[in-house]
């Protein structure tokens, strides 16, 4: 970005706005470039004006999230990063005759499981300790113990790169194993999720469990993205990788987990190169081994 480019960005954000922010600092790799901007937009409005603008001139836009889902390669990002926060990250009972709620893609979504079990809506509760925002884990269809978000989405709103608002109910969302099909640029605003009643200490007593089971199957106590590779058909990611004698390997600073094979975690010092490679090697052993071929979860942008 030019001077006069980052002066209208400044404009249009204003205090929302900085600039040459360390990717380390917003995702949870805890590693990776400089994001050339991040805007941090609090209302539609707002959000709408960034993104016209960011399209006529052509400056590529992500939405980041929590940063739970990405890496930023050691070159940093040119373009923005987006983080949905204020009244995009809000959440409001909509039950008329079912329950439901309408929730900002901004919205943690350890803080959605936690509003419904206050609410006594349950229907998410497997969905307890995922560390991202909604509208990543709508985005990817994420899930865990067999089941995926899109099963209790009833409608997604988005602001397209065109600069329309659209609402897409059940029949129109075309979810698959962790994705979403979106049109290129497309934000997502919030959804709807349909959900069922049931006591408050019961849906707690299921989120207990399901958080007791992720900290002791996966690695939380290291900086990480949770899952690398996406699930081959029939197969487990995790299992492929440790058969093919990869649990443990370290490049640099990041190693592939000795207690899950499918989470490479930063040891302290890690490169985005580092994870990189690591995920290459995984790629290119388990192809060789098995004739299978990962593919990632995760995000990866940036320049390396």
């Amino acid at each position: 970005m030019d001077d006069h480019i980052k002066q209208r960005i400044r404009e249009i954000g204003g205090e929302a706005i900085l600039f040459d922010v360390p990717a380390r600092e917003y995702t949870t790799f805890r590693t990776g470039g400089n994001v050339e901007a991040m805007y941090r937009a609090g209302n539609l409005q707002g959000l709408k004006h960034m993104v016209a603008f960011l399209v006529d001139e052509g400056i590529p836009y992500l939405v980041m999230g929590s940063g739970s889902n990405l890496l930023v390669r050691d070159g940093g990002f040119d373009g923005v990063a987006i983080i949905l926060d204020g009244s995009l990250a809000s959440v409001e009972d909509c039950t008329v005759a079912e329950p439901s709620i309408l929730a900002g893609a901004g919205l943690r979504v350890q803080k959605l499981v936690e509003y419904c079990a206050e609410k006594g809506l349950s229907g998410i509760e497997f969905m307890a300790g995922i560390p991202g925002t909604l509208g990543g884990a709508v985005a990817m269809n994420a899930g865990g113990w067999g089941k995926e978000i899109g099963e209790v989405i009833s409608e997604v709103t988005v602001l397209t790169a065109g600069g329309i608002v659209e609402t897409r109910d059940r029949l129109s969302l075309a979810f698959t194993y962790r994705e979403l099909d979106l049109p290129p640029g497309a934000i997502i605003l919030n959804a709807k999720l349909g959900l069922r009643f049931d006591k408050p200490a019961v849906i707690k007593k299921r989120v207990a469990s399901y958080l007791k089971q992720r900290k002791e199957r996966f690695p939380l106590d290291m900086p990480s993205a949770g899952s690398i590779f996406k699930n081959p058909e029939g197969g487990h990611a995790g299992r492929l990788i440790d058969a093919a004698g990869l649990k443990e390997k370290a490049i640099g600073g990041a190693m592939i987990s000795p207690k899950h094979a499918n989470f490479i975690v930063n040891t302290g010092k890690s490169s985005a190169s580092d994870i990189v490679a690591l995920m290459d090697l995984a790629t290119v052993k388990v192809k060789e081994v098995f004739n299978i071929q990962l593919i990632p979860e995760i995000k990866v942008v940036g320049k390396e």
